[in-house]
């Protein structure tokens, strides 16, 4: 595929004679059929979406140095036995969210984005209802389950979490007009909400001398307090209350089966190590790498901010100019390739540090599983763009084969891995099963499509960039923090130098993108 050069931001409008390819589900209606003025039409949407990732993102970073701060001072509190509980127990209700989830929101954010206005909220109120509904559902069966499999005091707080949960998929619901609407700065402001207050809760109970089940119930009233600011931005644009209507709920459920298939593998897929380890290992190799995952955890965040901002313009693209879709394709996908590529990097650099900061000397034999695990981190921010292209074009069978692959790969390998090796044996395995996915995703989308194919043009760059900042690993005498500064600074110093970074990044600097783009279009 030949990028183009023009003066187009990441998903700018589409260009003169681009191909439009119009489906018999996508005909628009005399609605839509105008010509588009709202935020995804705009030629500025890319780099709104962008600054809007940004802001995600930085908030979003704030709000995880509270957290680690909560984290180390609350895995001190309970040990690494009860560590190994309360992620077991987090593991259960995350798996609730995303089984009642289903693809729900992501189905969400793409009809809104494609709809005309009139259809929009009334299909958001009855995704609410359904997601109310499942979500009631799934935490009364999962605490039957933790009751029946582990101990009533985890059932306990699974049924904890799970109340806070509900107002969790709550406050999401409400805040779909702040996403399609690019008014992503009122998202990251609810992002950061969330995470100050479940870190100062946990901090406030820790002093108290709290046991397990209050820390499960910290997101009953931080969920109140953020739903609350939720229904204040967005009461003028939609109704806030849900709709039941089983005939509803059956129509877009039928269309969206097999994506809703594929979400329950993959909630399954990325969880399923952690009851893996639990059931096959010991409660010490349970609470390395629960202390492990939970940092890889909060990072999972981060990809899907990033492109997650993007997808309503996947999804408009997808649905009217495959041209603009191709461009917008490739531009994510090398800007989530060169933050995948770091990330990576930094994990297995700072592992030992992020492990003491977190857990203390007692968790130290966790740093080498945090380290493979970042290599399945690096990994999931190409992967979250290959996943949101799937989803642009409606590829459900293929998104639902791909997760239930991933999900039996996962077990297959990470089960005798755990006996053989432990926490370490698990950590190997779901980093290698994510690099897998990451590139079976990827063939997916570009495969019959080839104006879907990005540049692989910085790739040999990225793995330089990557080489240059592995180097540090080498200064065993050299704090690790210094380590990880140089890592920092030697993989930028290649990225720069190369120029292997998308033009339009520097759009988020609004004199630098004016720059960059003068010099793009050959304007002195």
């Amino acid at each position: 595929m030949a990028e183009s050069e023009g003066d187009q931001s990441l998903c700018g409008p589409p260009r003169p004679g681009a191909t439009v390819v119009p489906r018999a589900q996508d005909a628009p209606s005399s609605a839509s059929a105008e010509k588009p003025t709202d935020a995804l039409s705009s030629s500025a949407a890319g780099v709104t979406a962008m600054r809007g990732g940004a802001l995600r993102v930085g908030g979003y970073a704030i709000g995880l140095l509270a957290s680690m701060g909560s984290a180390a001072l609350l895995f001190r509190h309970l040990g690494v036995v009860d560590t190994g509980r309360y992620v077991t127990a987090l593991s259960l209700v995350a798996i609730v969210g995303g089984l009642s989830d289903l693809g729900i929101t992501a189905f969400g954010v793409r009809e809104i984005s494609t709809r005309p206005p009139h259809e929009r909220w009334p299909l958001a109120r009855d995704l609410l209802g359904l997601r109310i509904t499942l979500t009631i559902l799934g935490g009364i069966v999962v605490t039957a389950i933790a009751w029946a499999a582990y101990s009533h005091v985890i059932a306990v707080g699974v049924a904890l979490a799970s109340v806070g949960l509900l107002f969790q998929v709550t406050q999401d619901n409400f805040a779909l007009p702040l996403l399609v609407e690019l008014r992503l700065g009122w998202v990251a402001v609810l992002d950061l909400t969330r995470q100050l207050l479940t870190a100062l809760l946990i901090v406030v109970l820790v002093f108290l001398g709290s046991q397990l089940l209050p820390f499960l119930g910290v997101s009953i009233p931080v969920g109140l307090v953020v739903v609350a600011i939720a229904a204040l931005l967005v009461r003028r644009t939609r109704t806030l209350t849900p709709t039941f209507s089983w005939r509803r709920w059956r129509t877009f459920m039928s269309a969206i089966l097999p994506y809703s298939a594929a979400s329950a593998a993959a909630v399954l897929y990325f969880r399923i190590s952690v009851l893996l380890v639990s059931a096959l290992s010991n409660s010490v190799q349970l609470g390395y790498f629960s202390a492990s995952f939970r940092i890889i955890e909060a990072g999972t965040v981060v990809p899907g901010l990033l492109v997650g901002s993007a997808f309503p313009i996947f999804a408009r693209a997808a649905h009217q100019d495959h041209d603009r879709l191709a461009y917008a394709i490739s531009r994510v996908f090398h800007s989530a390739l060169i933050a995948g590529a770091w990330v990576a990097t930094s994990i297995a650099v700072g592992a030992p540090l992020a492990i003491a900061i977190i857990g203390g000397a007692r968790f130290a034999a966790a740093a080498p599983v945090l380290a493979i695990q970042g290599i399945g981190l690096g990994a999931m921010f190409v992967n979250v763009v290959w996943g949101y292209a799937l989803l642009s074009l409606r590829l459900y069978r293929s998104i639902l084969l791909i997760n239930l692959g991933a999900l039996v790969l996962n077990v297959a390998l990470v089960a005798p891995l755990v006996i053989v090796d432990g926490a370490r044996g698990a950590a190997i395995g779901t980093a290698v099963v994510e690099v897998i996915l990451t590139v079976v995703e990827a063939v997916a989308v570009v495969r019959g499509r080839p104006y879907l194919r990005p540049s692989l043009r910085i790739l040999p760059f990225v793995v330089l960039a990557t080489a240059a900042g592995l180097a540090p690993l080498a200064m065993s005498n050299v704090a690790v923090i210094l380590r990880l500064l140089t890592s920092t600074a030697l993989f930028g110093a290649v990225v720069l130098f190369t120029r292997s970074f998308p033009p339009e990044l520097l759009d988020l600097v609004p004199r630098l993108g004016s720059r960059s783009r003068r010099s793009r279009d050959g304007q002195p």
